[in-house]
């Protein structure tokens, strides 16, 4: 069983737990930012999303890029850090959706995965 880091903007939680239930079907073992689902403060539940995307035992990293006040793709500031430190650590990461325009040229050169909505694709 693989295991699975989810991240997005809380904006988009129900979409995220949407995500989660599908990959547990598909027999990922999925970890969500709980702490941050919880309402902790955002140093909390940032270091403890942080040290789940760096445990080795983590392999994938999929941020859940929904559309969020009509802008398609969504990476906020917090996911897009949390997209950094995963490609620091070697892991493969991946976007429920397309590239978010803003970030298109790290996102590329991160080598960071689409996948336009089909969670087949993840490898």
């Amino acid at each position: 069983m693989k295991n699975i880091v989810l991240c997005g903007s809380m904006k988009v939680k129900d979409e995220i737990i949407k995500v989660a239930d599908l990959l547990k079907d598909k027999g990922f073992n999925v970890l969500l930012p709980v702490e941050c689902m919880e309402g902790k403060s955002k140093e909390i539940a940032s270091r403890a999303h942080f040290k789940r995307i760096a445990d080795p035992s983590n392999e994938m990293v999929l941020v859940v890029n929904a559309t969020k006040k009509d802008i398609n793709n969504y990476i906020g500031p917090n996911s897009f850090a949390e997209i950094a430190f995963a490609f620091y650590f070697n892991k493969d990461v991946y976007l429920l959706n397309d590239y978010y325009e803003p970030y298109l040229d790290e996102l590329m050169g991160w080598k960071v995965k689409v996948l336009k909505g089909n969670l087949d694709n993840i490898k």
